[in-house]
């Protein structure tokens, strides 16, 4: 028999968040890891607010809802909050309820930008690699970094001359101005978007343009990020970020680090040996002298090294994709770095239902 749709709806109606959320989403093993990671941030929290005041958005609910435009890929604040608004397992996830008024979205920006400026991002990333299910689930001993470029949110054309030597674009929003040619580089020239972003290209044969760079330290049991920060691009940068990633390990013993070509050279090596770390470093001998002998390479050890450090590529993809930080929303070395560090943490715990439910 054909149902019948009825078109009046009840004029009452009772709703559980908490039995619509299914038992088995992977979203309820995330949110009871970050609730308490969240109460263990409660001092964090507290130096970053008023006594007095008029009440705001509690920063554990701007977190999450930060967290939730990571995981489903939502470009934008005001987007993040239409959702919220008519999504329940968001509202569960957040912690609002069902009659719960929504936050404006620049409210809500106003509330995660006083975030911003405080090092939130690096203790949220530090307390969720410290809990104790996710702390089961590191090596201690082998570790894989890297590095990538994050767009800056600036464009080529506001790369101009430091002393203010050449000629004004077109007349318009955005006017036309002819630079090809012009021999530009960041001893010389600036951004007037983003004045910490630095002009710099991957390689050989690709275009150059204005970004910062992401490092990240990688554990290789099962591929978790264990440390993130973000640098001015440069040909140097990648190494330097890497021994501060390293050097900022506590309780560090022997241990073993895999990194790609880019880190095979002779300063890099010795210092990673001062800091009584091995340096599974793959070997660069294109016209040159690996740094890296057969006192290191003879180990199987450094062959599963080199397979391991190959999925810190998967972070870095999540991060650009899903994430949406191909490009950066955010302007300055400590925003952007902010915004970073703030999606490792959530890579993380995107990937904590799977491991948790694998482990022994």
């Amino acid at each position: 028999m054909r149902g019948r749709q009825s078109r009046q709806g009840g004029m009452f109606s009772y709703v559980s968040l908490e039995e619509r959320v299914p038992a088995k989403h992977p979203l309820r093993a995330i949110r009871a890891v970050v609730d308490e990671v969240l109460a263990g941030m409660d001092t964090a929290f507290a130096g970053l607010y008023a006594s007095t005041g008029r009440p705001s958005i509690p920063p554990e609910q701007v977190l999450k809802a930060l967290l939730l435009q990571a995981f489903y890929s939502i470009r934008s604040e005001r987007q993040l909050a239409e959702q919220i608004d008519f999504n329940l397992l968001f509202r569960w996830f957040v912690g609002l309820g069902v009659d719960d008024p929504v936050w404006h979205p620049t409210v809500f920006t106003k509330n995660r930008d006083r975030l911003l400026a405080g090092d939130v991002a690096g203790t949220f990333l530090g307390a969720v690699v410290a809990h104790a299910k996710v702390k089961g689930l590191l090596s201690d001993e082998h570790f894989s970094v890297d590095g990538t470029l994050i767009e800056a949110w600036a464009s080529v054309k506001s790369f101009r001359p430091k002393d203010g030597s050449d000629e004004p674009p077109g007349p318009g929003r955005n006017g036309e101005w002819n630079f090809h040619g012009e021999r530009r580089s960041n001893d010389t020239h600036t951004s007037l978007t983003d004045p910490e972003a630095k002009l710099f290209r991957k390689g050989r044969g690709k275009e150059a343009k204005l970004s910062f760079m992401g490092h990240v330290l990688m554990e290789n049991r099962n591929g978790l990020v264990v440390g993130a920060t973000l640098t001015q691009a440069s040909g140097t940068a990648e190494r330097s970020a890497a021994l501060d990633l390293i050097g900022a390990m506590e309780g560090r013993h022997r241990i073993t680090v895999g990194a790609d070509k880019g880190y095979d050279t002779a300063d890099f090596v010795a210092d990673l040996r001062s800091l009584k770390a091995t340096p599974h470093v793959a070997q660069n001998i294109s016209g040159r002298r690996s740094r890296i002998d057969a006192r290191t390479t003879r180990h199987s050890g450094y062959e599963v090294s080199q397979r391991c450090r190959k999925r810190i590529e998967e972070v870095f993809g999540w991060i650009k994709t899903v994430a949406g930080h191909r490009k950066s929303r955010f302007r300055g070395t400590a925003r952007v770095g902010w915004a970073f560090t703030f999606a490792t943490a959530a890579y993380n715990l995107i990937r904590l239902p799977k491991l948790l439910a694998t482990a022994p």
